[in-house]
C-alpha cells in the first residue's frame, strides 16, 4: 500500500506531463553546432534537473526512483506497473521484440523504428538489458536498420541477438563460434528436401500473372513470396491469395516427390490438409474457388506426418510462407537466449503476429514474461494479451510498453 500512495502522490502533486516533456526535450534534441539552440537546451535541463529535485526532496528514501518513474512514465503506465510487480514480483530482464508492425508500423511511422522508442531502446541497453530482435525477416534486411537505428555499437555490444527468417537462424555478434547459428541445418534431410524442391520450382514454375505481381523473399530458408504492391493494399492480397494457392500445390507435389506416397493427387493433399489446419487458408481456398476435393482424414499418412512438419503462413495482403513447424520464433528466442547467458528469463515479449503469439504462449507458459501487442494485431494475438496483462498500444507507439518496464524496474529496485 505504501508504493501504491506514494505513486498516487507523485503525479497528484507534482507536474508530471511538463517534467517528461523536459526529459524527452532533452533526451531527442539533435546535436547541433549553435549557440542559441545549445543554450535552449541547457536551460531545458536545468528545468528538469529542478523538477526531479522536488521530488527527490518530497520523497527522501525513493525519490531518485520516483523522479525516474514520473521522468518516463504516465500515470496509467506506473500504475500498470505496479499492478505487473504485484502480480509477478519480478522486474523484465530481457527485451523480445518484433519489428515490423510493431517497432515500425508502415501506417503509424513511415516504416521507420520511431526515435522515442529507439531511445528508449538505448537507455535499456546502457542499463544492462538484453535484447533479442525476432523477426521474419531475412538477417541482411535486420541487420541493416538495427545498424542504422541502434548504432554498430549497440548491435556488436555482445548484448544483442537477432532471430530472423521466424527463427531458422540467430545471430548474436561477439559471441564467436556462436555468433551465427543455423538452426534449420539441424532438420531432418527429407525435410530440407522438399524446401529444395519448392524452392527450386516457386519462381520458374509461376504462372506469368504470379511471377509479375510478387518475389521471392531472400531468405536462407524459408521460402516467402511477397507483393510486389503496397502492403495491405487491394492488390497486394489478390496477389498474395493466388501465391498461397500456388505454394500449397507446390509443396504437396514436393512432399509426395519425397515420400513413399500412393498415387493420387498431391495438390489436393495439401489443400486438404493445410485447410483443416487454417480457418485464414480454407478461407482464402474457398473465395479463389480452390476448395480440396477431398477431406484431411483422405490425406496418406506417409505424407501427413511430413506436412505435421511443415508450416504453411498465410498473411493477408503481406505474405505467404512455408517454413519448419520444428522452426519457430520459440525455438530462435531460446537458443538467442542461450547464447546471451539469460537463464531466468523474465521478458517483455512485443509481436503483433501468429508466429509472435508462438512466443507469448511459451512466456505464460514458463512464467518467464509478459506480452504487449499493438491495437492492430491479429485478433488472436489480441485475445491473448487481453486475456493476460493487457499492454495494447497505438499504432506507431511502441515506446508506451517500453515506458511500462521502465517504471516496473525502478519499482522493483525500492521494492
Amino acid at each position: 500500500m505504501e508504493r501504491y500512495d506514494q505513486l498516487y502522490r507523485l503525479y497528484e502533486e507534482f507536474d508530471t506531463g511538463t517534467l517528461r516533456a523536459y526529459q524527452e526535450f532533452t533526451d531527442l534534441f539533435p546535436p547541433v553546432d549553435a549557440r542559441v539552440a545549445l543554450e535552449h537546451w541547457q536551460r531545458a535541463d536545468e528545468e528538469l534537473d529542478d523538477r526531479r529535485e522536488g521530488i527527490r526532496a518530497t520523497f527522501p528514501a525513493v525519490g531518485e526512483a520516483l523522479a525516474d518513474i514520473a521522468a518516463h512514465a504516465t500515470r496509467d503506465e506506473a500504475f500498470t506497473a505496479l499492478d505487473l510487480l504485484k502480480r509477478y514480483d519480478r522486474g523484465v530482464n530481457v527485451f523480445v521484440l518484433d519489428v515490423d508492425e510493431t517497432l515500425r508500423s508502415a501506417g503509424g511511422t513511415d516504416n521507420e523504428i520511431p526515435r522515442e522508442t529507439l531511445h528508449l531502446l538505448t537507455e535499456f541497453h546502457e542499463a544492462g538489458m538484453p535484447i533479442v530482435v525476432c523477426t521474419g525477416q531475412t538477417l541482411e534486411n535486420v541487420k541493416g536498420f538495427m545498424n542504422q537505428g541502434l548504432g554498430n555499437e549497440l548491435v556488436h555490444s555482445g548484448e544483442l541477438s537477432i532471430v530472423y527468417e521466424a527463427g531458422t537462424g540467430v545471430f548474436t555478434p561477439g559471441h564467436g563460434s556462436e555468433t551465427k547459428q543455423l538452426l534449420y541445418e539441424d532438420l531432418a534431410p527429407e525435410i530440407r528436401a522438399v524446401f529444395d524442391r519448392v524452392r527450386s520450382r516457386i519462381l520458374p514454375d509461376a504462372p506469368e500473372r504470379l511471377r509479375r505481381g510478387c518475389h521471392l523473399q531472400g531468405n536462407e530458408f524459408n521460402v516467402t513470396l511477397k507483393p510486389n504492391f503496397e502492403t495491405g493494399s487491394r492488390d497486394a492480397e489478390a496477389v498474395i491469395d493466388r501465391a498461397l494457392v500456388y505454394q500449397l500445390d507446390l509443396l504437396g507435389e514436393a512432399v509426395a516427390a519425397e515420400t513413399d506416397a500412393p498415387d493420387g493427387d498431391p495438390t489436393a493433399w495439401a489443400r486438404a490438409y493445410y485447410a483443416d489446419q487454417d480457418p485464414e487458408i480454407r478461407g482464402v481456398l474457398e473465395t479463389r474457388d480452390a476448395s480440396p476435393s477431398l477431406a484431411a482424414a483422405d490425406v496418406p499418412d506417409a505424407v501427413a506426418e511430413v506436412f505435421e512438419r511443415i508450416d504453411v503462413a498465410y498473411y493477408e495482403a503481406d505474405a505467404a510462407e512455408i517454413g519448419s513447424l520444428e522452426l519457430n520464433k520459440v525455438v530462435g528466442v531460446e537458443a538467442a537466449l542461450d547464447v546471451l547467458g539469460v537463464d531466468d528469463p523474465f521478458a517483455l515479449v512485443m509481436g503483433d503476429s501468429k508466429s509472435d503469439l508462438r512466443v507469448m504462449r511459451w512466456a505464460e507458459a514458463e512464467n518467464a514474461g509478459i506480452a504487449a501487442a499493438p491495437e492492430h494485431a491479429s485478433r488472436d494475438v489480441l485475445d491473448h494479451v487481453m486475456g493476460t496483462d493487457e499492454l495494447v498500444f497505438d499504432r506507431g507507439k511502441a515506446d508506451e510498453p517500453l515506458r511500462t518496464v521502465w517504471a516496473l524496474n525502478r519499482l522493483v529496485e525500492v521494492a
